[in-house]
């Protein structure tokens, strides 16, 4: 049995829908489909939820609508004139949410993100399976609610293994169906309530259902050749990597690589499971894998770049030496905010920090660093991650850049550019 992960790019539209289905006819072995919302759904919901949360119920109804419209012209181009059940479970998907959006939220944005920006998974699977039903390619919808259990921690759920490895082996149950559908991204707490597991987290769902199932694989199918040295829409040259090891990976999505969620390893490690990342236009080619590799691997430089990235600095404000009782405070206040450090600096008098631009909470949290220290920091800058460095790289990459931090080990060097 084999896992197979289509992400959002993949099944952005009809075309995307029916090249996911001539795909999957190529292969005749049991499988477990992992899919994303479509194209930029997540983004559109996200919308949804922060107009939801703000009152801002003018542009809340012209998103719906937006959203509503763009699931609905999907489905006419898919299946023309047999698409009664279809729109049917859609009608039902979008009244639970109108109805949802004209009760008051909450008072906990990261819970009202969960339930609404989930929706585009449950979308985006009831369209396909039953597409893919309706041209011959049988197979088994699965809400992947009723099998991922997590705790309740909104947005970034963890998950409840032993539970879930139960509930799983339950559902997909391959004496039955050889092929079954569901969802990446999302989960359900044991009182029902709707959890996502970070963003971009359908490869993480992937694994975890490989690890559970004992996968003998998982596949991610992207609009790359593989994984690639570089993100070859802002570097040019970019090469494709043909194997890496899951300590490679792992460090690259730590950098920020987008090619894969950096959760998606630890699952597959444990069970010695290989990932391959193939590319979905051309599905014919083999593309990269990520395995067990015990021997020491030449690698061509590697290239990450995070964008709109804020340096915090806080320093003491008695002329004191930033000492380990200060930085502890600094790391609650970040933990408290569910905010994420990418790189740090420290030295005698100062400790600095990048960080992600937040969505919500920056000017408190700022608030808060100032109450016991010194509080400095530059916004709008960008952090590239070079791996396998070597000096002419690094010239080349940083020169006529500001460089508020470098820092270098024997892999790697990182650069914290204007």
């Amino acid at each position: 049995m084999k896992i197979f992960k289509f992400g959002g790019a993949s099944v952005k539209d009809d075309i995307g829908v029916r090249n996911l289905a001539l795909i999957l006819k190529d292969y005749s072995e049991e499988l477990v489909v992992v899919v994303s919302a479509m194209g930029k759904t997540t983004n559109a919901l996200e919308k949804l939820a922060k107009n939801y949360f703000t009152g801002n119920s003018k542009d809340l109804l012209r998103d719906f609508d937006e959203i509503k419209n763009f699931h609905f012209n999907l489905i006419e181009s898919l299946f023309y004139k047999k698409s009664r059940d279809i729109n049917r479970m859609l009608s039902v998907e979008f009244n639970l949410l109108e109805s949802h959006l004209s009760n008051p939220p909450s008072l906990d944005y990261d819970f009202e993100y969960d339930q609404i920006v989930s929706l585009g998974e449950i979308l985006s699977t009831r369209i396909i399976s039953s597409y893919l039903n309706s041209v011959g390619y049988s197979n088994r919808w699965i809400d992947i609610r009723s099998v991922l259990r997590t705790d309740s921690t909104w947005r970034e759920g963890n998950v409840d293994w032993q539970l879930s490895s139960s509930l799983a082996k339950s559902q997909f149950n391959f004496q039955q169906h050889t092929c079954f559908l569901t969802q990446g991204f999302i989960g359900a707490t044991r009182t029902n309530q709707t959890t996502t597991l970070g963003r971009e987290g359908s490869d993480y769902t992937a694994s975890i259902l490989a690890n559970i199932l004992d996968a003998q694989s998982v596949t991610i199918w992207k609009d790359v050749p593989g994984i690639m040295n570089s993100d070859p829409h802002r570097f040019k040259g970019s090469q494709k990597l043909e194997m890496l090891s899951y300590r490679e990976a792992a460090e690259m999505t730590y950098y920020g690589a987008k090619v894969i969620h950096p959760k998606t390893m630890k699952p597959l490690v444990e069970k010695d499971i290989p990932l391959y990342v193939r590319s979905f236009i051309e599905p014919q080619e083999q593309g990269s894998v990520i395995c067990r590799i015990d021997h020491v691997m030449n690698y061509v430089p590697v290239f990450i770049l995070k964008e709109n990235l804020i340096l915090i600095t806080v320093s003491a404000t008695d002329f004191s030496f930033i000492a380990e009782e200060s930085i502890s405070k600094i790391y609650k206040l970040f933990a408290h905010y569910r905010i994420k450090v990418n790189l740090v600096q420290q030295s005698a008098m100062n400790f600095s920090l990048a960080i992600d631009r937040p969505e919500r909470d920056f000017e408190c949290l700022i608030g808060d660093l100032k109450q016991n220290f010194i509080v400095h920091y530059n916004e709008g800058l960008e952090l590239l991650t070079i791996r396998y460095y070597n000096e002419e790289v690094i010239q080349e990459m940083t020169q006529g850049r500001v460089v508020f931090v470098a820092q270098k080990t024997r892999t790697t060097a990182r650069f914290l550019l204007k």
